[in-house]
Parts: C-alpha cells; structure tokens; sequence
C-alpha cells in the first residue's frame, strides 16, 4: 500500500459507533412494540417487546462496561 492511501477498513472505534446505535435502536424498537402491545391489549406483543427491550439495555450495559475497560 502506498503512502497516504487507506484500506477502506472501518476502524475500531467506528465499529463500536454503529454497535452501539444498533442497540439503542433495538431498545427503542421494543419499548415500541411494548407501548403497542399496551395500546391494543395484545399481551404477545407486549411481551416480545419487553425481551427486544431487555435486550438492547443489556447489550448498551455490556458496551459501557467494556468501554470502561478500554480506558
């Protein structure tokens, strides 16, 4: 590779950028399907967005406890 170019790769720190826009996304994603479920008396739906919830603030925890370790 010649000097001055790059290799296109996403670095490191970007990386955990998007991962960490994806849990938020998925956190949102089920307290809307949560706040839907509530609205429309249907308890699957509810449910199933209580786990996706769940699910991404567990996954935002983990990042902030490994991003703590990096520093």
């Amino acid at each position: 590779m010649r000097a001055g170019t790059s290799s296109r790769r996403p670095t490191a720190a970007l990386l955990s950028i998007f991962k960490k826009i994806a849990h938020k996304a998925e956190a949102v994603k089920g307290s809307a399907k949560k706040t839907t479920g509530r609205a429309t008396d249907n308890r699957r739906l509810e449910a199933e967005g209580r786990g996706d919830q769940t699910k991404g603030n567990l996954k935002q925890a983990g990042a902030k406890v490994k991003d703590a370790f990096k520093h």
